[in-house]
C-alpha cells in the first residue's frame, strides 16, 4: 500500500514538469495534498522572500530591490554604500577645473576627486586608503601630543629653544629610545593588520556588506577596535558608518597638514610652536577671530563645491540679517553722536565758568611729580 501511495506521488509530481504554466500551480497543489495525506509531512512551499527573478518575457518586476550575495548571505540595495555617488559629474568636486580621476566617484568615506597626479589610477586603491588613514591617525595624535610636550615637558626631554624632539629639530638619546620603541610598536601594528586581513573580523565582514555594491574588500583602517561603541553614535547602518569614516578622514587630513607646519615652523625659526602662539596663550585675538567667523557664517556661506567658480552668497536669511545690522548700526551711531554732543556742550559750559579742561589736564602731572617727590632716587 505505501509502495503504490509513493508511486502515484511520485507520477503526479513528475507530469508537472510537462504541464503548461496555468495548470502546473494546480497540480502542485494536488501533489501536496496527497502528500499530506498520505507521507509524514508535507513538501515546503516556495519561499516568498526569496529573490525575485524575471519573467518568461525577460521583464522585472517594478520597484523590487536587487540583492547581491556575500558568502551565502543576500544585502539589499537600501542596506549598503550604492557607488558612483559623483560618477555623473566630469570634473573634480574638490578642484573643480581639473577631470576627476576615475575610480574616485564618491563611492568612499573622504573621496572629493583630489588627485591631481593621477595616484589613485596608476596604484591599488585600497592600498592607497590603508596608507592615508594610517598616516592620518599618526598625525592627529601627534597635533595634540607636539604642543603638550613642549608645553608640560621638562627641559631636559626638550630641544634648543623648547622645541620638541623631531627629525629636523634632532633628538636626545631618552628622545632617541621612545622614537624606537614607538616606531616598532607600529610597525608590529603594521604586520598584524596589512594586506586586508581584517575581512573576517565581525566588524571586517559588517564593512563588506556595506561596501559589497562597490567592490569586495571592506574599509581601509579596519582594526575591529570600538571600544566605546561609539561607531553606531551617528547611526547603526551603512550611512552612519560612513559618516563617522568621512569625519575622521577630514580631520586627519588637517592634522596631517598641521603636523608639517609644526615641524616645518620650528626647523625654520628655531622656537616652540607655543611660543607667542594665540592658541596656547590666554588673549583675545584668538576669541574676536571665532567671533567673527561665526558672525560672517549667519550671513554668508559658500556655493557648491561641485560646481565651478566656487561662489560666497547670503544665506537665506543673510541678507536680512545684514540689513538689519546695517541699520541698527546707523541708529546707534546716530544716537552716540547726540549724545556726545550733549555731554560736550554741558563741559563746554563748566569750563568757562571753572575751567575745568586746564586742571583735569594737570592732574596726571601732579600725580607724576607727587609719586616723584616720595622716592629720592627718581
Amino acid at each position: 500500500m505505501k509502495f503504490s501511495a509513493l508511486f502515484l506521488a511520485t507520477l503526479a509530481a513528475s507530469t508537472t514538469a510537462f504541464a503548461p504554466p496555468s495548470t502546473r500551480s494546480t497540480v502542485s497543489t494536488s501533489s501536496a495534498t496527497l502528500s499530506a495525506a498520505t507521507l509524514e509531512a508535507p513538501e515546503s512551499q516556495t519561499d516568498s522572500s526569496a529573490p525575485v527573478s524575471e519573467n518568461n518575457d525577460g521583464s522585472a518586476m517594478n520597484n523590487v530591490e536587487k540583492d547581491w550575495e556575500v558568502k551565502n548571505e543576500f544585502v539589499k540595495d537600501s542596506d549598503r554604500v550604492m557607488p558612483g555617488r559623483y560618477a555623473n559629474k566630469s570634473n573634480s568636486i574638490a578642484i573643480p577645473f581639473l577631470p576627476r580621476p576615475t575610480p574616485l566617484d564618491g563611492s568612499h568615506a573622504g573621496d572629493y576627486g583630489f588627485d591631481p597626479l593621477g595616484l589613485s589610477e596608476k596604484f591599488d586603491l585600497y592600498t592607497l586608503q590603508e596608507s592615508e588613514i594610517r598616516h592620518a591617525r599618526l598625525a592627529m595624535l601627534a597635533v595634540v601630543g607636539w604642543p603638550l610636550s613642549e608645553l608640560l615637558a621638562p627641559d631636559w626631554m626638550l630641544q634648543e629653544g623648547g622645541c620638541a624632539p623631531s627629525v629636523l629639530n634632532g633628538v636626545n638619546p631618552l628622545s632617541f629610545v621612545g622614537i624606537v620603541g614607538a616606531l616598532g610598536a607600529l610597525g608590529y601594528l603594521e604586520i598584524q593588520t596589512a594586506l586586508r586581513s581584517n575581512d573576517e573580523t565581525p566588524m571586517g565582514r559588517l564593512h563588506k556588506r556595506d561596501m559589497s555594491a562597490v567592490w569586495k574588500y571592506g574599509v581601509a583602517g579596519d582594526y575591529n577596535w570600538d571600544p566605546l561603541n561609539l561607531y553606531s553614535s551617528c547611526g547603526d547602518d551603512y550611512k552612519g558608518r560612513k559618516g563617522l569614516r568621512d569625519v575622521e578622514v577630514s580631520h586627519g587630513r588637517m592634522a596631517m597638514l598641521g603636523i608639517t607646519y609644526f615641524a616645518f615652523w620650528e626647523a625654520l625659526t628655531g622656537h616652540a610652536i607655543v611660543e607667542n602662539n594665540m592658541l596656547f596663550h590666554p588673549n583675545l585675538v584668538f576669541p574676536l577671530l571665532v567671533g567673527g567667523y561665526v558672525a560672517w557664517s549667519q550671513i554668508y556661506e559658500l556655493g557648491p563645491l561641485d560646481k565651478y567658480p566656487i561662489d560666497v552668497r547670503y544665506t537665506n536669511e543673510g541678507e536680512m540679517k545684514l540689513k538689519r545690522l546695517q541699520k541698527g548700526w546707523k541708529e546707534t551711531t546716530e544716537k552716540s553722536e547726540e549724545s556726545a554732543a550733549k555731554v560736550k556742550k554741558i563741559f563746554d559750559g563748566l569750563d568757562e565758568k571753572y575751567d575745568i579742561y586746564e586742571k583735569v589736564g594737570d592732574v596726571p602731572k601732579k600725580i607724576v611729580e607727587s609719586v616723584k617727590s616720595t622716592y629720592k632716587y627718581w
